[in-house]
Formats: C-alpha cells, structure tokens, sequence
C-alpha cells in the first residue's frame, strides 16, 4: 500500500507577542512591544490599533512615536513569548501527536491521518480558528501537503483560512509573492528588480538556469514548497523531568523516618541524574499527610549538584520545622531546576576547593535567603566607588583575577570632612570627635571625576589621594580637593 500523502497546517499568530502581554496586563489603545535591533529599539510586534495608525514591524521607536505620539510600549519578553507558544504547542497536539514551532509566532502540525477525527480537514480547520478566537489571539491557517505552501498561503493567501487538495499546490502558490517562499529580503528584492514578481514567474525560466543565477537557496525553497523536497515537522524534544515518590505502608512523623525516606528518595533521583548527566539546582520535597493537606519544602544549590549525602544535609534544617500532622504516608522528591553537569576527569587542581566554596554558599543561601548573599565584581572605572559591582553571590561565577594597580581599602564609604587646610598632608587633624596624628603619608594619587557623567559627589573636581599611616593605628584613605582646598577621609585599609 503507498503512503498516505503528508497534510501539514501551518498556523500564524501574527500579533501573538503583543496579544500574550494584553492578556497578562491590558491596556486601552495603540500597543507595541519595542527591543533592541541593529542599535536602535524597534518595534518587534504591536497590536491592531497601532497598525491602523501606520505603525509596522521594524519601524524605530522614535519613528513610530512621531506617527503616534500615545503610543504605548513594553519590553519585548522572549523567554515569555516562547514559552507561552511551547505551551501553546502542547495544548495543539489535541489535533494530531506531531506539532512544532514555527519560528516566534507560529506553529505547524503534520495532521495526516488525523483529520477525520474532527470531520475532515475544513472541520479541523474551522474548530481550531474558532478556538484561537475565543482565546483572544489572531489567528491565519491554511492546510497543504507540503509545509512550504501552509506556510505561504497562510502568511499571503487571500483568506484567512485555506485548504488546498493534493496535486493543487502549484496553482495555489502561482499568485502569491515571491516572499511567500521565505526567501531572504535581498533575494527577494533582487528578483523584483528582474521582473519577477510572483511564485508563477519562476516556471517561465529554465529551471537548470536558476541555481547558477540565483543560488541554490531559490531552487530548494521552490521544490520545498511544491512538496518536491520533504521537510518533515520534527517537535522539539521535551524537556527532562527528574522526579521521584516514595508511598510509606504507614504513615510516619518522626524526622528520622522522614530523612530515612528522603535519602531513598535522593539515591534514586541522583541516579536519574547522573544518567543524564544533569545536577539539580533547585529541590522540591512535597509531604503528603493523611489529613490531605501537603508540607513542601524547597532548597536551592549555590552550583549543580548530583551527591545525595551532601543534598540530604541541607534538608536537615528545613525537616525541623516541618509539621508531619497526624503523619507522612507519601514523598515526593523533584529537581524543579537543573544544569548540564557532564562527567569530569578527577584532577588536583582548584576545582575541589571551588567546589568547597559553592557548598558554603549553598547553606548560606539557604539561612538567609539567595538573594542576602553578595559578593563584589571589578567594573571599568577609576572612581573608587564604582570600580566594582554587587551581584548575588549565588548567581554569578567570581571574578578571576581582579585589575592590578593601587592599592584599595578595605573599607569605603562617604568622604567625611576634616580640619585641614593646605595641599601639603596635614601632621595632626580631627575625625569623628577625636585627634590622630600623621606617622607617615604614600602619594598622591590623583583621581579625576568621569566628565562623560554628572556625578553630584564628585562635582567638586579632581582629588588626589594619600595613604596616611596615624601613630593611634589605623591606616586611612584621605583626599584633597585643590578647587576647594579641603581634606576628607573616604576609607581605612585593613
């Protein structure tokens, strides 16, 4: 028996990006999503009102904000989009097993052998635009056998929904542009300046000259979209869920029970884990009490990680204050994130003690929070207090070697005002209510202030910086004004 012919519909969401963030956070009038593209923001999709005022994909913001002066925008979120159009992938495969993106704003799903299901194509058709209405989303389809025509007719067909029999492609793509066979713009335009303005133009050349005239990138997107050249729908893979329960015969309270069931529970995940060679970043352990309600408990890993003993410790603070109920008579244990974590050779470099610092973060973190747990990142500037920055310690990889030069002080802050006048280092001077006197003094070392910012603590001018070594002690970081002659002190060195 031969096989079946393939069916591919191609579903377009052209304003889908803007529709998701209405949907999330509504707003009355012309709406667009802006990014950054080719160093000026532009619009990256908007909605049907700011199309109506002559907005379009593409166009600069300024631009667009001269056309429309009340236009409103967001941040174009891909993460978001893309997300959204997975789970919208999932909620398709209702009509066939083989759905996948295409691109940022649609989808393609090859429904051979499924369409009699609904009865019949223009059935499965009309069920799935009317769907997408009653979601709020605009929506264009068209059904082919081959998915370079869905694709054309449902991004420049006449209708917005279109089905197009076997043995039929040909003639329905005869009349649509020549951008309908996804060809790159300056192809496209290339073509057009020959004459060439619609699919049906190509098959009035010899079709031995296009390939050399053109290159092959017009020839294979042609045989694409007559079905001559398969281009099969291949769904991306799913993602890997590493989860594992545990059902007790009887239920359970004490917390030597419970960390006896989660260590069984951690060996089994670890191992999933190591097969895949992931380590889990984050870890979710639900309880279940036999009242129905559920205890969970959540941890996160400064690094990723596969060790169940070293895992298992760090839950032992968070069972104490778990409340078994009338007791546990299920667990389940899930790594709600993961990273890549492949096999490494053993060495005796510093990777151990990295290892080391992470695990400390990680108990740390898990105290007082994620994001209560700093460390300082070297930034490009000579002004002392921005030639670093402030990151979450558990969230950022250190800095692998810091920027040579003068020495710092351990410890900044606002320059404080001190008796003293004169360039010349003052012998003996007051600072916060007592009298130090000056051992030995280093420098200067002038600072001038970044002219390209409007820094209102360093409009002053320029500073030049001494290190003063004081007979009570201390070694402090002080500075001199020449535009106003004056002394301040601005650190101590360890």
């Amino acid at each position: 028996m031969p096989p079946k012919p393939r069916r591919i519909l191609c579903l377009w969401l052209p304003r889908f990006a803007s529709e998701l963030s209405l949907r999330r956070a509504p707003v009355d009038g012309a709406f667009a999503l802006v990014a950054m593209q080719a160093s000026a923001e532009r619009l990256v999709c908007l909605n049907g009102q700011a199309q109506a005022q002559g907005l379009a994909r593409g166009m600069g913001l300024a631009d667009a904000r001269a056309l429309c002066p009340d236009l409103l925008t967001r941040p174009f979120d891909a993460h978001g989009t893309g997300q959204g159009l997975m789970a919208l992938a999932r909620w398709a495969m209702r009509y066939c097993p083989l759905v996948a993106r295409d691109g940022d704003d649609g989808l393609v799903l090859d429904i051979t052998g499924a369409a009699h299901l609904l009865g019949g194509e223009a059935a499965l058709l009309d069920d799935l635009l009317a769907r997408m209405a009653r979601m709020g989303l605009e929506a264009r389809a068209a059904i082919a056998p081959s998915r370079g025509a869905a694709w054309a007719l449902a991004h420049y067909g006449l209708r917005p929904a279109m089905v197009v029999p076997d043995g039929q492609a040909g003639a329905a793509l005869a009349r649509l542009p020549l951008a309908a066979l996804r060809l790159p713009p300056d192809m496209a335009d290339k073509l057009g300046r020959l004459g060439l303005r619609v699919i049906g133009d190509l098959h009035q050349i010899p079709r031995a000259t296009l390939p050399r005239r053109f290159g092959p990138d017009l020839l294979l997107r042609l045989d694409q979209a007559l079905g001559h050249v398969a281009e099969p729908v291949a769904p991306a893979p799913a993602p890997p869920h590493f989860a594992v329960r545990l059902s007790l015969p009887e239920p359970v309270g004490l917390i030597g029970d419970i960390s006896a069931g989660l260590e069984r529970l951690l060996d089994r995940l670890c191992d999933h884990l190591h097969r895949a060679e992931h380590g889990a970043c984050r870890l979710r352990l639900e309880l279940s009490r036999v009242d129905g309600q559920a205890v969970v408990l959540e941890i996160g890993l400064a690094r990723p990680m596969r060790d169940a003993k070293a895992m298992a410790a760090l839950f032992a603070r968070a069972l104490e204050g778990a409340d078994a109920g009338f007791g546990i008579d299920a667990m389940r244990l899930s790594a709600s994130a993961t990273e890549r974590l492949p096999v490494q050779q053993i060495t005796t470099s510093g990777a151990q003690m990295q290892d080391d610092l992470a695990d400390l973060l990680t108990r740390l973190c898990n105290r007082v929070g994620f994001d209560h747990v700093w460390r300082a990142l070297p930034a490009q500037s000579h002004i002392p207090e921005k030639a670093f920055t402030i990151a979450a310690a558990a969230y950022s990889a250190p800095a692998p070697d810091w920027p040579d030069g003068t020495a710092r002080p351990l410890t900044l802050f606002a320059p404080e005002p001190i008796v003293g006048q004169g360039r010349a280092v003052p012998r003996r001077f007051r600072w916060r209510g007592r009298w130090w006197r000056v051992r030995a003094a280093q420098g200067p070392e002038r600072i001038s202030p970044e002219w390209w910012l409007d820094d209102p603590a360093w409009r002053s001018g320029l500073r030049d910086y001494w290190c003063v070594q004081t007979e009570e002690g201390p070694r402090l970081w002080l500075f001199h004004t020449p535009q106003r002659d004056g002394w301040c002190v601005q650190g101590e060195f360890a």
